[in-house]
């Protein structure tokens, strides 16, 4: 009875020694374990190290070091420029290096071999992020050796421009070309070498120099506006039946747009567009064929009859409506008229003086008012009465010529070339023939009373006389 109590008692024994032996086998293996880890992470870093984000789990030192330097020294910053091209900047081409100068002893002093499990449960002695840095001057001269600061690839950025076509203005839209600002793009260099960045878009770090303005702005807009305000202007001159037309064709030519993107108007085209029409158009002085009296054709020059643009006037008053975008027909201001435009602009009411005959003719709306004799300068004392084409300035009632050693009274005074006039002269018996040779006038146009009176009562100012 007593031997079958004991043998459960000592199977039980038994089986606690072999727990027990387990147990000390187990925390002797685990205490080799550890010592031995202790003992390789002594000149190990521990497991899950990382530099600067580069894995040196299980490396020593030594290696470590040459892990990074090689890291370091491969380091290489892309540049992705504008259309596609890249350019590099190297770690030796602007000395990178760590701030320690590649000794990573120190982390791997701040891991305790004795502490390595801590590791699963805190990474922060496991983690190092160790600083670069550079020669900032090698980096100057780096990037100045960059193509995109070569003057031969650069492509300034221009502000938009204006071309005229057949319906006005269209925008030229501007040009961004290629241009840095270097010190944006240093700055920026600078940051991605600091933080071991490997690229750069320098679009998107706005490096580029931007044209000041767009084809969007409101201030290209209304430079447009303007311009089309001004082009769309039409102008038609008329000169009796002629016609002169002013439009965009040739205002376009007067416009400029200046760096502010102010519309210019150049005055000193317009005036010259003026002289043009005056050159054309003026007839004063100029040599016209009349027909006489005769019905011969004589061509006569000189005088101050005729149409005279009045040039300073018209230049303002076609600026003026210009820049008011008008569409007009029109006459230009003149300074003097004429009764007709054209070739014959002396029309059907004027006085025929024939030098030569000493005879006067007065038409007026065709019709003939009067003719007669007369007496003009006298040839001999060199007082010839000149040609051309003259306008009666006024006409005066009772009046007395005055002259070196004279005063003779008329009772009418036609004045049409200076003092040079029509009139009256009771103190001549006789008019025509030979007489202005050797007793003719000082100049003036002596006429018999009727013929003075006719002239008189029917002429007004303005009236060509015609001297030939």
């Amino acid at each position: 009875m007593e031997n079958e109590v004991e043998k459960p008692i000592i199977g039980l024994i038994k089986v606690h020694k072999k727990i027990v032996i387990g147990i000390i086998i187990s925390l002797f293996t685990l205490l080799v374990i550890y010592f031995g880890m202790a003992i390789y992470f002594n000149n190990h870093f521990y497991f899950g190290s990382a530099i600067n984000c580069i894995n040196v789990s299980g490396k020593n030192v030594e290696i470590v070091n040459k892990q990074m330097a090689s890291e370091l020294q491969n380091y290489v910053l892309n540049l992705k420029e504008r259309g596609g091209k890249n350019e590099q900047i190297r770690a030796d081409e602007v000395g990178l290096k760590y701030n320690s100068d590649g000794q990573f002893k120190e982390l791997k002093d701040r891991q305790n071999p004795y502490k390595w499990i801590s590791v699963f449960f805190n990474s922060d002695a496991s983690k190092m992020i160790e600083g670069v840095k550079y020669d900032k001057q090698l980096l100057k001269e780096r990037l100045d050796t960059l193509s995109c600061f070569d003057s031969v690839n650069i492509i300034e950025p221009k502000n938009p421009s204006f071309k005229y076509i057949d319906d006005g203005y269209v925008i030229v839209d501007e040009v961004n070309g290629n241009k840095v600002n270097k010190e944006i793009l240093y700055k920026h260099v600078s940051d991605a070498i600091i933080n071991e960045e490997t690229t750069i878009d320098m679009e998107s770090i706005n490096c580029y120099v931007k044209p000041q303005y767009t084809s969007t702005s409101q201030k290209i807009v209304d430079a447009k506006n303007t311009l089309n305000k001004y082009v769309f202007s039409k102008i038609t001159y008329t000169f009796g039946t002629n016609k002169e037309l002013l439009d965009g064709t040739t205002i376009n030519k007067w416009l400029t747009v200046d760096e502010n993107f102010k519309v210019t108007f150049h005055e000193s085209e317009v005036k010259n567009y003026i002289d043009v029409l005056s050159t054309n158009y003026n007839t004063i002085g100029k040599s016209r064929n009349f027909v006489s009296s005769s019905g011969k054709t004589i061509n006569v020059v000189g005088g101050d009859y005729g149409w005279s643009i009045n040039r300073a006037k018209e230049t303002k008053d076609l600026i003026s409506i210009i820049k008011e975008g008008q569409t007009i027909a029109k006459e230009p201001a003149y300074i003097q008229t004429a009764l007709a435009h054209g070739n014959n602009d002396i029309g059907n009411t004027y006085v025929e003086i024939d030098l030569t005959k000493q005879y006067l003719w007065f038409y007026k709306n065709g019709s003939l008012i009067s003719k007669g004799d007369i007496v003009t300068g006298n040839v001999s004392s060199n007082h010839i009465t000149p040609g051309g084409i003259y306008t009666l300035k006024y006409k005066q009632r009772d009046a007395v010529l005055r002259g070196s050693g004279y005063a003779a009274p008329v009772t009418f005074w036609m004045p049409f070339n200076g003092g040079i006039g029509i009139h009256d002269a009771s103190w001549r018996s006789e008019f025509g023939g030979k007489i202005y040779k050797t007793d003719g006038s000082h100049g003036c146009i002596n006429s018999p009373y009727y013929l003075a009176k006719a002239i008189f009562d029917n002429i007004e100012v303005g009236i060509p006389v015609v001297c030939y």
